[in-house]
């Protein structure tokens, strides 16, 4: 019921309600699209980049791209990551009763699905369980950032490390185009690194394997998956089977710089007992090994780390991540087996 009004005004705003209800019903209308935000000229380069390579879709890329948020507060955490600390302070806060206590837990609860990935990959139960304490202990805290947003700032607004995280970014969009994952929605830790093992987008791509059957690769609730996708990472890595991790060292005085710059194992023992660095438990002399100094409260100690030492930094390029690994899981293998 139309209130009282002259007629040449109802007549001219019923023929406005005809013309746009008009407008609505006639097939082939269009109505205006509504506009896309503009994105960051560096996004938009790459965005033609990535749909030149590998045939995604611009639209897709740029409806990705227009959710990322830039995060000042990932620059601050990249240029103070807790690994660059003193080893007695990293090791109070990752070396603990919790994390030990949690990890026999752990592999009391999934002893059938470690002993198999221990069987297939050769990387032991402790080692493997040790990873998922240190990395998000047992799955519990996996993280808050969206993957995009910080790989986007890394990759943007990082210039040190710009070049590895544009190729990261690179492979999240991949999983976005071969997966029904929703890469916009993803989260997990300030550098990137998803689900309970925290994988970069490129460990993901290359390493995760489905362990428990499904036909996915599921890093975030699949148990069987994140333990498959550890050892697998170990093993192509050339985790060394039934070989040592660490073997103590003892040097009298200071050794040599050159000696402690390089963690890489390139060193036979033999050369070692030569130059006054002599081994404090049973090795080959044979056996290659970088000498790693560890900063206690009382000093420097030192250690060998072989072969499968290295194969931990492959996870973290850390002297303390390695070593805390190390650690959680010989406490971890004392808790479960007494010894």
């Amino acid at each position: 019921m139309f209130p009282k009004c002259k007629p040449s005004f109802r007549r001219h705003f019923l023929q406005g309600l005809a013309g746009a209800g008009a407008a609505i019903a006639a097939p082939g209308v269009m109505l205006p699209a509504r506009a896309q935000p503009a994105l960051r000229s560096e996004y938009e380069a790459f965005i033609e980049e990535i749909a030149d390579k590998h045939g995604i879709a611009r639209a897709t890329l740029r409806r990705w791209f227009a959710q990322v948020k830039p995060l000042p507060s990932i620059i601050r955490a990249m240029n103070a990551p807790a690994t660059s600390r003193p080893w007695y302070e990293f090791r109070k806060n990752h070396v603990s009763a919790v994390h030990i206590d949690g990890g026999a837990r752990f592999w009391l609860r999934h002893a059938a699905t470690l002993e198999r990935a221990a069987r297939e990959f050769g990387v032991p139960e402790e080692i493997i369980t040790a990873t998922i304490g240190i990395e998000t202990h047992y799955g519990s805290y996996t993280g808050s950032f969206k993957i995009l947003d910080a790989l986007a700032t890394l990759a943007f607004d990082y210039p040190k490390r710009a070049e590895f995280f544009r190729g990261e970014l690179e492979q999240l969009l991949l999983i976005g185009k071969e997966t029904s994952l929703d890469i916009a929605g993803l989260r997990g830790s300030y550098a990137g690194a998803m689900g309970m093992p925290q994988f970069l987008p490129s460990s993901y791509r290359k390493y995760a394997v489905d362990f428990d059957g499904d036909g996915k690769r599921n890093l975030w609730s699949s148990v069987p998956d994140v333990i498959g996708s550890v050892a697998n990472y170990y093993k192509l890595h050339e985790w060394q089977p039934g070989e040592a991790v660490v073997v103590p060292a003892s040097v009298s005085g200071t050794p040599d710089a050159s000696l402690t710059d390089d963690i890489t194992p390139k060193t036979p023992i033999a050369e070692f007992r030569k130059l006054g660095v002599q081994p404090a438990a049973p090795v080959s002399d044979d056996a290659l090994a970088a000498l790693l100094p560890l900063e206690t409260e009382d000093g420097l100690q030192y250690w060998f780390g072989l072969k499968n030492f290295y194969v931990i930094t492959r996870y973290n390029r850390s002297t303390n991540y390695a070593m805390a690994v190390y650690e959680i899981a010989q406490g971890i293998k004392g808790r479960v087996k007494g010894i």
